[in-house]
């Protein structure tokens, strides 16, 4: 990176005095110093506070200790690689959105994230657009607006909406953001099908492009955690449906 553009991202990143709150801090966890720089300096344009670190133990005792409202991580880091960070945050209760960057034909590290509890992915090389988008629309899922009484029931699976908060069989089932929402999408309308198609458009916020691979592993993560009481059932050739 040449000297006026390292200017340029200082002046974007450090906050000037009086400024107000930004959109909150994310936690930024790749090795790669000039791709952690661009993510850096696009974030700071939207409003997002930016803490980078360099491999996987940092990036585990950031998300421990800053408490981040997202988490943006790349899947191959020296040492503890990302999957074994999002598995580590997961087993301790910790749901903060994540997003997986991942090499671009490398589908077993995506799926396996996916399974791992992430929120979404993006592959290398990337649009640092995109990213951003993809950021956004991770945390407008986990900040909507709590729509209070509003519960939802289907078979013994009851979801609160305002509380975001989801029972199997009388038991708790522990989601991730995305998790919910595409529960929650299912769950509104029971009986009826959705198509892989649809359920991008409505739980992701983006279309097919991304790949409709990414709903089956979400809905068979859903399954897992809701075991025998999960409504969700499969429409062969078709998508799936929430059905008592």
């Amino acid at each position: 990176m040449d000297g006026d553009a390292r200017e340029q991202l200082t002046q974007i990143t450090t906050p000037s005095a009086g400024a107000g709150p930004t959109r909150g801090l994310i936690l930024v966890i790749e090795d790669e110093r000039h791709i952690a720089d661009l993510i850096r300096l696009y974030l700071a344009r939207e409003g997002f506070g930016v803490h980078v670190a360099a491999d996987g133990a940092a990036g585990l005792a950031a998300a421990r200790s800053l408490s981040p409202v997202a988490i943006l991580l790349d899947v191959r880091l020296p040492g503890l690689d990302g999957t074994e960070v999002c598995r580590t945050l997961r087993a301790d209760g910790n749901w903060t959105p994540v997003v997986f960057v991942t090499a671009r034909d490398d589908e077993i590290d995506r799926i396996l994230g996916l399974e791992m509890g992430a929120d979404d992915y993006v592959t290398k090389p990337f649009s640092p657009r995109e990213l951003v988008a993809r950021v956004r629309a991770v945390l407008r899922r986990a900040d909507g607006p709590p729509r209070a009484g509003h519960v939802l029931s289907v078979g013994a699976v009851t979801l609160d909406a305002g509380r975001r908060r989801v029972t199997a069989g009388g038991r708790p089932a522990e989601l991730t953001t995305t998790e919910f929402d595409l529960l929650a999408a299912l769950m509104r309308r029971p009986g009826l099908v959705h198509t892989r198609e649809r359920l991008l458009s409505e739980v992701w916020g983006y279309e097919a492009a991304a790949g409709t691979r990414t709903v089956d592993v979400h809905v068979a993560q859903v399954r897992a955690k809701l075991g025998a009481a999960s409504p969700i059932r499969t429409v062969r050739g078709v998508g799936y449906t929430a059905d008592a």
